[in-house]
């Protein structure tokens, strides 16, 4: 009986130092995870503000790159050959004439059953003023810092616009508390060539 005893003792020994070294193991691995989960949130901020100081930066450099292509690249004139891709905003009309003009287009996405889905709208004030409103910003999730927003519609559309035409302004609103963009404002617009490329790029934003 006292051997029994004495064996029982044993192995409840050894199964609590199994269990003590488990313990230990699982705390130190939960401790390593809780580290990591902060690095990859570092690395996440970072990546964010390198991003948005990218865009940022390419879109506030947009006037001295105009002022850097102006010397080798004049303004289109009626004396010299047809406007490239670069020359959106060479048609001027007097803005008194665009007074109280408005031009709404609609961007649609076709689902899976064959319908259409509403999830944009453009409304082109005075031909100068441009609202650009996303329906479900919580469902596209289009950010200021995204990789696509930034190559499709502030260098594929912004930026090419504001070198001929440094007076461009840009505005987001945001979806709620979030850094989801809802509206995009632009100010200064001037062009219904540049409102055919911020479509055609706003169209882009949805379709990757």
């Amino acid at each position: 009986m006292q051997k029994k005893t004495k064996e029982q003792d044993s192995e409840i020994e050894k199964l609590t130092t199994i269990l003590s070294s488990l313990q230990e193991l699982y705390y130190k691995k939960k401790e390593q995870l809780k580290d990591l989960e902060e690095e990859i949130e570092e690395l996440k901020s970072t990546l964010n503000n390198l991003n948005s100081l990218i865009s940022s930066k390419s879109f506030s450099s947009a006037n001295e790159l105009y002022k850097q292509s102006a010397q080798t690249n004049p303004p289109y004139s009626a004396s010299t050959s047809a406007p490239q891709e670069e020359d959106y905003f060479i048609k001027d009309i007097p803005q008194e004439k665009l007074t109280g003009t408005k031009i709404k287009r609609k961007i649609f996405l076709q689902k899976s059953n064959g319908k259409e889905e509403l999830i944009c709208i453009l409304n082109l004030i005075d031909m100068d003023k441009l609202e650009i409103k996303i329906l479900s910003p919580d469902k596209y999730n289009i950010k200021e810092t995204s990789e696509i927003f930034i190559k499709a519609f502030l260098k594929g559309a912004l930026i090419k616009i504001k070198e001929q035409n440094p007076d461009l302004e840009l505005a987001y609103k945001y979806y709620k508390s979030s850094d989801i963009i809802e509206e995009i404002l632009i100010k200064n617009l001037k062009s219904i060539d540049a409102y055919d490329l911020i479509t055609e790029k706003v169209r882009e934003l949805f379709q990757t």
